[in-house]
């Protein structure tokens, strides 16, 4: 249970549906109990007054005794109608608060799950695979769900049901009841032996279930890729295998179940033997009553559902700790950046790397040794490279999705890691070379820069980025759905939306990471003329592979191998020998060629 213990604080906050669902519980069994008294009252009755009725053969009495005793049935039969009626009442208010307690935490969970993944950094992402944070999230989450409601509310109900049905068997014959109880002790040892060997099987299918969600992941995502290489029924062996071992896997943990519940029943049916022989020869003695007989054999068969699903809470309970055990793995990861301030004031752009070094801590490369430049507020920088170089990495350490190894970065002045991280990322532009659409309509995804954004505005950054007569063709025009990572749009189409997200923000840096690579050399400069009037006094870092010659940089850099190779204005680069020189080379002469 010491996996389990995390979920205390969601009884605390939800302590008046747990409290009043323990009253309403116990007022629920104690209607229940009253039953089987009632019954014996009936019978001792009939039973009593049976000879009664044989000594009144052929007299006129027999007939109104007949009727007196059945007016006193009516009654009792009657009463244990009511009770049950009431019972059933407080059995509707118990699932009204322990079960809708249950869906509540799981709704907090979900959301403090959610919350936790958002705050962590990427290379927790690239750490873990997509499937098993969405099988903690869902899966196991519904297996915790289950203990904080079926098996609470039946547990519950076993201790307080054993509680009342002992001291009223208690009251009538301590002897008797020890014989009926008497195989508690075997159904002890079988529990103890039974949960520990659910709770290694249940941990071991939650593993399975999360790797059988991430082969799906990646081949739904991938989809593309596996038509495009025929290889759909590979995947579907692949997938198949490993279905097969799902099942095996649960096939194991459904043997365990199904031995133990048939041995739950068996020990009831002793039980009741032991009290009919038993309560039969205390009859005999004159010590109880064959009324009581009754009532105890119905005791009994009112134990046998709460006795028997101490296996399934068990199971429950076994498989809610594996899975909580693997939602606490997650929720005790704790995020590497840490925002240390919280702050809201505009940048001014002044960028200074000084002796900045990078390696991954995912993988260990390192991608960047000792890079040092400075860019004043309002200056323009392009940083060009061959993939692989160190290009992105510099973005990602501006908006601090990695925190760096070694050196200091400066932003106007302070130290990147005494800024506000939120401040830093809504005052940045940011347009990623990996481009990630929402499955939503265009006009949303752009307004995702600025959720408040009307729908003038949407069109008018929509222009700037050259998008606005494409999204205009298409037949539903900004309210197209774009489908899952924008499969419905090209590849230019997709860069072009990206952008226009960035430039509603307004942002007072922006940087643009190889974002007009798929764009055509039309479209290209359509955008940078917008480029270079609106980002007339912003800060801004343009990434590529190429050289654009319609947007005047202030400072140039080539970055080889993660070092700064060569650094300079476009005239001064294209005067010396290297990497840059010889890509401008190249590229004029495939512009004179077309």
């Amino acid at each position: 249970m010491k996996e389990l213990a995390v979920l205390n604080k969601f009884f605390i906050t939800y302590r008046w549906h747990f409290l009043l669902g323990i009253i309403f519980v116990s007022l629920s069994n104690y209607f229940r109990v009253l039953q089987p008294q009632m019954i014996r009252e009936a019978l001792d009755l009939v039973i009593e007054n049976l000879g009664m009725y044989h000594r009144m053969e052929g007299f006129d009495l027999q007939k109104d005794f007949i009727r007196i005793i059945s007016g006193n049935l009516l009654f009792f039969g009657g009463l244990v109608l009511l009770l049950a009626l009431i019972m059933g009442v407080f059995m509707y208010l118990m699932r009204q608060t322990i079960i809708v307690m249950s869906r509540l935490i799981e709704y907090d969970m979900r959301k403090e799950i959610f919350d936790h993944y958002e705050s962590l950094d990427i290379a927790f992402y690239k750490r873990n695979n997509t499937g098993d944070l969405m099988a903690r999230i869902t899966e196991d989450v519904t297996k915790v769900r289950m203990y904080l409601g079926p098996a609470v509310l039946y547990g519950i109900n076993l201790v307080s049901l054993f509680i009342m049905v002992i001291y009223s068997m208690l009251n009538v014959s301590v002897e008797l009841t020890l014989y009926c109880l008497a195989p508690l002790p075997i159904l002890s040892v079988s529990i103890y032996y039974v949960s520990n060997l659910i709770n290694k099987r249940s941990t071991i299918i939650q593993q399975q279930l999360s790797t059988l969600n991430s082969t799906a992941q990646e081949v739904y995502s991938g989809i593309r890729v596996v038509k495009a290489y025929v290889q759909e029924w590979a995947m579907v062996r692949h997938f198949s295998a490993q279905s097969e071992d799902y099942k095996q896997k649960s096939l194991n943990l459904i043997q365990v179940n199904a031995f133990f519940f048939p041995l739950m029943i068996l020990l009831i049916g002793i039980s009741t033997l032991l009290t009919v022989y038993v309560g039969g020869l205390q009859v005999v003695k004159g010590t109880i009553t064959p009324g009581n007989i009754a009532e105890f054999v119905i005791y009994v068969n009112m134990l046998t559902w709460p006795v028997t699903a101490i296996g399934w809470i068990a199971s429950i309970i076994q498989q809610a700790a594996a899975s909580q055990k693997r939602i606490n793995e997650f929720l005790d990861t704790k995020p590497s950046l840490v925002n240390k301030v919280q702050e809201d004031q505009p940048l001014k752009g002044h960028i200074h790397f000084d002796k900045v070094s990078f390696t991954y801590p995912d993988t260990g490369i390192q991608a960047l040794k000792d890079v040092s430049f400075e860019l004043k507020p309002g200056q323009k920088m392009a940083i060009v490279g061959k993939t692989g170089s160190g290009k992105s990495t510099i973005a990602d350490l501006l908006v601090r999705m990695y925190d760096i190894s070694s050196g200091h970065i400066y932003l106007d002045g302070k130290d990147l890691r005494e800024h506000d991280l939120a401040n830093i990322r809504r005052r940045v532009g940011y347009v990623p070379q990996d481009i990630f659409l929402f499955s939503d309509t265009i006009f949303k995804n752009i307004a995702f820069g600025k959720l408040d954004a009307e729908k003038e505005e949407v069109e008018k950054y929509a222009k700037y980025a050259s998008i606005y007569e494409d999204i205009s063709e298409l037949q539903d025009g900004f309210q197209t759905m774009v489908g899952e990572r924008g499969v419905t749009l090209s590849g230019g189409q997709k860069q072009r939306v990206s952008i226009a997200r960035a430039l509603i923000k307004q942002p007072d840096m922006i940087i643009l990471d190889d974002c007009l690579s798929a764009v055509d050399t039309k479209t290209e400069k359509q955008i940078l003329s917008y480029f270079d009037e609106a980002l007339a006094d912003k800060t801004a870092i343009i990434i590529t592979h190429r050289i654009y010659s319609h947007l005047q940089f202030d400072k140039i850099l080539v970055v080889e191998d993660g070092r700064i190779a060569q650094q300079g204005t476009h005239l001064e680069l294209i005067s010396r020998p290297g990497y840059y020189a010889d890509l401008y080379e190249k590229q004029t002469l495939e512009e004179e060629n077309n």
